[in-house]
């Protein structure tokens, strides 16, 4: 079953440490780095192509077409499709969306999603809703990792869940500094085996975000 490590990190828009960011990030060495609060605005190609040079990766999927979630891919990885979407927007609140992105590694396939839903509990459900039928809709494995901004015992994580095995037991990982919220999930589906799955705290990763970022080894159903 060949591996792949997949690492989903809040970034919070690249404004902490950014020395302490790439540091974790390259001593994690992920395969798929699935991004929340991305750089989504001006000279947001340059930037997210700067920090997937700075990581040792290769940009994937998303950015500004999905609204801040960003695949970030290491060599390893066949890129084969990618494509992005956008959640409706609700009238003074932030426009967001989901990355997808279909690869290959060894011979095993998946399909990976980012996204980041809303902080207002009354446009979240919506949220989780629409992403959790595009995810249905992909055929093959499927990986989703997300700042929900709720936790495991939220209707909009419950939606997500449906039908995946998620993450939901570990550590906290908001805020960073003193954790007492987990709102950052990862999903797969079940044939996908979840080897391990870590909320990583260190120094690097107090200093580096907001949100302690969730890190999973994956064995992949051979194709």
């Amino acid at each position: 079953m060949p591996p792949l490590r997949v690492l989903s990190y809040n970034v919070h828009g690249l404004r902490d440490d950014r020395a302490a960011l790439i540091a974790l990030i390259r001593d994690l060495a992920p395969d798929v780095l699935v991004v929340q609060e991305a750089p989504r605005r001006f000279l947001w190609r340059h930037k997210c192509a700067a920090l997937a040079n700075d990581t040792g990766m290769v940009v994937g999927a998303g950015g500004l077409p999905a609204l801040g979630n960003l695949l970030l891919v290491s060599m390893r990885v066949r890129v084969h499709e990618t494509w992005c979407m956008r959640y409706p927007l609700t009238p003074g609140r932030h426009l967001r969306g989901a990355a997808f992105l279909r690869g290959s590694v060894r011979g095993g396939g998946f399909t990976v999603s980012g996204s980041h839903l809303a902080t207002d509990p009354a446009e979240r459900p919506a949220q989780a809703a629409l992403w959790k039928e595009a995810l249905d809709g992909v055929e093959g494995p499927v990986i989703a990792a997300a700042d929900l901004n709720e936790g495991p015992g939220g209707g909009a994580w419950r939606t997500v869940e449906d039908g995946l095995v998620s993450s939901s037991a570990g550590s906290f990982t908001y805020p960073a500094t003193l954790p007492a919220r987990l709102i950052d999930g990862l999903f797969v589906t079940p044939d996908i085996t979840i080897e391990r799955y870590e909320v990583v705290e260190s120094d690097l990763a107090r200093r580096a975000s907001d949100h302690l970022p969730v890190l999973a080894d994956l064995s992949l159903p051979s194709s």
